[in-house]
């Protein structure tokens, strides 16, 4: 396109569907002169006339193209997530360890928690993975080719490579390796951040660091903000009762007639925080020009009850919280008393945990990786 019809796109690696793209805009370039849509970058503007040619720059700065780019974003993280959901409850799944040749059946989480805890090798938790049973190929194939995981070096034979990933503690992979990138869910939330830059962002536990060093810590609850005022409160009960007595939101009634799960009432809360924070009434949809005159309006017209229906926020985008390190969201639960009155109004299936697979089960436990972190230490 560059050459043959000098269309630039920029940042175009962070179109999440580049057909999907192309083919949009081709539709509209036969409806509209492309000066109409894109930039022009003229080059060697000093020339003769004859020698100078015009470039054509589509990027997010126009409108069109930053909503376009928005909703491939989030049809494509909807597909990834319910592939992702598909996965976890697959229980057809069958693999071979990629060191000991052992053959599992059943979750995918049974091989990778064999590997992590039989191994030391891990290439994250189950539930952050997504199309595993091509990552896993991807993987198997470099060992194949006598490739080390992590700095890729290839080597004579199998003895030498397995020597060389044990003495120089090489059982990983590449966090470097962009290749990676599509079989981590993280990469589908946050356009342009890799794994590996969230992951430099977790804490790590220091090596050595004895629990009586820590014997002191006093942990001080941080406070919950309102959704509608300033308000904060220590606790989730305080502050429910402050937005029902001030606002007439009563989130935790809303919770059960709904019979919102955790992540629901995780998408309602930042929908709503970010309403506000746009001063737009998510009853009327009327912006307002201060939250002040829109919690007035809100109260006033009583629209801090009237939700929208279910389909408006109960979207993908509203995963990410509108401030950071929002505390309510940390105090959301589907507790059991929850889940009871829920099942009272009929409103979910409670299903019963399936103990026919113990084995596996005792195999998934998080108590085996305890065990092995604990033999580590010693």
């Amino acid at each position: 396109m560059v050459i043959e019809h000098k269309l630039v796109i920029a940042d175009v690696k962070l179109v999440a569907d580049f057909q999907r793209y192309i083919l949009y805009w081709r539709k509209r370039f036969t409806e509209q002169p492309i000066t109409d849509f894109c930039s022009v970058i003229r080059i060697n503007s000093t020339a003769p006339l004859e020698e100078q040619d015009n470039y054509f720059l589509l990027c997010d700065v126009l409108p069109e193209d930053r909503v376009l780019r928005e909703e491939l974003q989030k049809h494509r993280l909807k597909e990834i997530l319910e592939k992702q959901q598909q996965e976890r409850n697959d229980n057809s799944f069958h693999g071979i360890c990629m060191f000991c040749n052992e053959e599992f059946l059943g979750n995918r989480s049974v091989l990778l928690n064999h590997m992590a805890r039989e191994h030391a090798f891990s290439i994250g938790l189950p539930d952050n993975i997504v199309n595993c049973s091509q990552f896993l190929c991807t993987l198997q194939k470099k060992l194949d080719s006598l490739q080390c995981l992590y700095c890729e070096k290839t080597f004579r034979d199998k003895n030498t490579l397995k020597d060389h990933m044990r003495k120089k503690q090489h059982r990983r992979i590449n966090p470097k390796n962009r290749e990676y990138d599509q079989f981590y869910v993280i990469n589908y939330l946050e356009l342009g951040k890799s794994w590996e830059e969230v992951q430099s962002e977790d804490d790590r536990e220091l090596s050595g660091q004895q629990e009586d060093a820590w014997c002191d810590w006093e942990e001080h609850p941080a406070p919950a903000v309102c959704l509608f005022c300033d308000k904060h409160a220590e606790t989730m009960e305080k502050l429910c009762v402050h937005m029902e007595d001030a606002h007439e939101f009563d989130l935790l009634k809303i919770k059960s007639e709904l019979g919102l799960n955790f992540y629901q009432q995780v998408k309602l809360v930042n929908f709503i925080r970010r309403q506000v924070h746009q001063c737009r009434c998510y009853g009327c949809r009327v912006k307002f020009k201060s939250r002040a005159d829109l919690r007035t309006h809100m109260e006033e017209a009583k629209h801090t009850s009237l939700l929208p229906e279910m389909k408006a926020w109960d979207q993908p985008e509203y995963y990410f919280p509108t401030y950071e390190n929002d505390t309510l969201l940390c105090t959301l639960s589907d507790s059991e008393s929850d889940l009871t009155a829920q099942e009272q109004n009929g409103s979910i299936a409670i299903i019963s945990e399936d103990t026919s697979k113990l084995h596996a089960l005792k195999q998934s436990s998080i108590l085996n990786e305890l065990l092995r972190h604990e033999c580590l230490k010693n």
